[in-house]
This record gives structure tokens, C-alpha cells and sequence, in this order.
């Protein structure tokens, strides 16, 4: 079973939970009314990290993810969002990859599940199109020292900073 807890909206199947409640959405693969189908494929090895909750802090600027019995990882929402595993931001090739600066102060609005492999996470400066797969949150879990010390080069490198917005690039 899977638990989303979130504070502001959670998207099911059944309709929108949104009264500015701690609202939990289970994940339930073995209940009959599941919002998920389970969609028969065979997951590898790369696909077995599945989490067993994720939740975001009440000022919006963690999410915390876990995954079984492992100790929970704290992602900040600045880290997922210029992180984010959407074409915006990776591009359609390692050479489109952009830097994105000035997300400081960004706050997670909404995580809303994708099929049973995935969330897709909307922050308050309204970008929504990363859809974070189990795999990607581990991978962001397990090694984000050494991502967010990258990121933080790409921004010296280019002369930009994590408190002045502009064009990413």
C-alpha cells in the first residue's frame, strides 16, 4: 500500500479532496476499489523501489518520501522543482538541459498520483509538468548531495544565483 499525504489538493479517480486538510490517498493494489488498475507489466529491477509514503511539510517546502523500511528522504521542494524531470527543464536531450535559477522560496501545491509508477508535483510558480517516477524520487533520495552540489556549480558557472529568477538556460 502506498500513502500520498498531502495538505492541498489530491486528485482520485472519485473526484478532488481539497478543504485544506491533511487529506491521505491510499494506494490500496490489493482492495477492489483501488483508483489505480494494476496494469500488468513486469517490473525490473530498476522499477522495485516503490515508496510506502510520501508527504510534504505544512509550510510546503519538503517532501518527505518513504520507501519501506529504509529511512525516509526529505527532498526540498527548491531541489525538485529545478530538478524536475520534465522536458521544460531536462529537454529532449542532455544538450537542451537547462539551469534553472531563482526557486529559493518555491513551494509545493499539489501531488497528484500517475498510474501506479509515478507523481506528478505542481509548485506555486505554476510548473507542472515533471512526472516523478518512483525510480527518480529514489535516485533524487539517495544522491542528492552530489545533484544539488551540481547544481550549484551549473549556477556559479553561468553567473546565476538561487534568489534572482531569469531565463533559464
Amino acid at each position: 500500500m502506498v500513502l500520498l499525504c498531502v495538505r492541498a489538493l489530491v486528485v482520485r479517480r472519485y473526484g478532488i479532496l481539497n478543504n485544506g486538510l491533511r487529506k491521505v490517498l491510499r494506494l490500496d493494489t490489493e482492495s477492489h476499489r483501488r483508483p489505480f488498475q494494476h496494469t500488468g507489466f513486469i517490473m525490473t529491477s530498476s522499477q522495485d523501489k516503490r515508496p510506502s509514503e510520501l508527504r510534504v511539510s505544512k509550510d510546503r517546502s519538503i517532501l518527505t518520501i518513504s520507501f519501506g523500511g529504509e529511512k525516509p528522504f526529505e527532498l526540498p521542494a527548491e531541489a525538485l522543482r529545478v530538478m524536475s524531470p520534465s522536458a521544460e527543464v531536462q529537454g529532449h536531450s542532455p544538450a537542451q538541459r537547462v539551469t534553472v535559477p531563482g526557486k529559493r522560496h518555491v513551494q509545493i501545491i499539489g501531488v497528484e498520483p500517475v498510474g501506479n509508477y509515478a507523481v506528478k508535483i505542481r509548485f506555486d510558480d505554476m510548473h507542472d509538468t515533471g512526472i516523478f517516477t518512483w525510480t527518480y524520487l529514489y535516485d533524487l533520495g539517495s544522491n542528492l548531495e552530489q545533484h544539488w552540489a551540481g547544481y550549484l556549480q551549473e549556477l556559479a558557472d553561468k553567473g546565476m544565483t538561487r534568489d534572482r529568477s531569469e531565463k533559464p538556460r
